[in-house]
């Protein structure tokens, strides 16, 4: 049975849901704390969710304080 892709047929993005600071902003600033969700990024990109909750806790943690500006 082939792969049916439902996001491009029905038109949605649920990816840009997931990823709210890389998405285009008003003005084509960079938002707030998207430095810090591109080094989270970067450093979780092809590791794995295992890995990477380990390995890229501090990005993590910089980028959550900066979104919700509270300590973790």
């Amino acid at each position: 049975m082939p792969f049916v892709d439902l996001q491009s047929r029905l038109g949605i993005s649920l990816d840009r849901w997931l990823l709210l600071q890389s998405g285009e902003q008003p003005n084509k600033r960079a938002a707030r704390c998207h430095a810090f969700e591109k080094e989270w990024i970067e450093c979780a990109h092809g590791i794995g969710q295992t890995r990477a909750k380990k390995e890229c806790q501090v990005e993590f943690e910089d980028f959550y304080e900066c979104m919700h500006r509270q300590k973790m």
